[in-house]
């Protein structure tokens, strides 16, 4: 069976955590939208969004289109989309993150704070942070509520059967920390944690709600954007689409995708949307394809890395 694995926080600053853990359940308090969800949820995360975010934002009228979207993407995540026999790693608080498989569907504590609830079955085993790779560091961490962390399966296997895997350690001076860039797809942990270094973050920030960096892996209805960043004046939002290797004109179209979303779903009146590719490198097609797309840029990354036996 094919299965993924989440980073779920359990509550600000996992005030949750201990309460889920000892009563078998992963919970979310559903960000002022108290009703059973059960009559929604389907795989029309769009359906979803369309109905509950008029809610959240009735509730909440300083927030912005982005975080209602966030907010219910999330919420769908946590209530549908994580699948029965799917992963979870969740922070105690003291970081320790303890590992559960989802057993049962959505269900709905009515009168709880926290009422929207999946069943988890806890295992013994719990991972230290310390004993994690500094890019799987990275992707648990401060990204939201929810955080999809499949592509680390490798890793967090070994670590739940209490095996570490191989360090590989890049070499490049100017980055902040060296093991983050130690492999090629780490690209997206690179570039989040030393976006403030990069060309892009001179104009731009990630997108953030409530003090959480949360526009890494931001969801949409057609797949996760892997970065979406606000200008430091918010007037301008920011699609990046990272690409292993080199990039293809396919490309193109997928990140139209995102800011056609971005444009129809997230963006404030007179808020632009521009898109920017950062491939190793680029191709013939892709450079036809773009030079008629005026408001998407291509951007080059370099790897440098060696190997240290152990």
């Amino acid at each position: 069976m094919t299965r993924s694995y989440y980073r779920i926080m359990l509550g600000r600053n996992s005030n949750m955590a201990q309460q889920c853990f000892d009563g078998g359940y992963i919970a979310s308090g559903g960000w002022g939208i108290e009703t059973d969800l059960s009559a929604y949820l389907n795989d029309d995360a769009r359906q979803f969004n369309q109905h509950f975010i008029p809610i959240y934002l009735e509730k909440r009228p300083d927030k912005t289109k982005m975080a209602g979207a966030l907010a219910c993407g999330m919420l769908h995540t946590i209530c549908h989309k994580i699948q029965v026999g799917d992963i979870v790693l969740c922070p105690d608080g003291n970081n320790v993150y303890w590992v559960g498989e989802i057993t049962g569907p959505y269900y709905f504590a009515q009168g709880e704070a926290f009422p929207h609830r999946r069943k988890v079955q806890w295992q013994q085993v719990k991972i230290p942070r310390n004993t994690m790779s500094q890019v799987l560091q990275y992707a648990t961490g401060a990204i939201g509520t929810v955080s999809n962390v499949t592509k680390h399966a490798e890793e967090i296997d070994g670590l739940i059967g209490g095996k570490a895997l191989p360090q590989i350690v890049a070499t490049n001076s100017e980055i902040e920390d060296p093991s983050a860039f130690a492999m090629e797809k780490h690209l997206e942990e690179f570039l989040v944690h030393n976006w403030s270094q990069t060309e892009l973050g001179r104009q731009y920030e990630i997108y953030a709600e409530d003090g959480e960096l949360v526009g890494q892996q931001y969801p949409s209805d057609t797949g996760p954007i892997d970065i979406l960043a606000i200008s430091k004046d918010k007037r301008g939002l920011l699609v990046v689409e990272l690409k292993k290797g080199r990039a293809s004109d396919v490309v193109v179209g997928q990140i139209q995708r995102y800011m056609g979303y971005v444009q129809d779903e997230l963006a404030e009146d007179g808020q632009t949307v521009r898109g920017v590719i950062i491939a190793l490198e680029d191709d013939l097609r892709l450079r036809r394809a773009l030079s008629v797309a005026s408001n998407i840029e291509f951007y080059r990354y370099q790897v440098s890395f060696k190997l240290f036996k152990g």
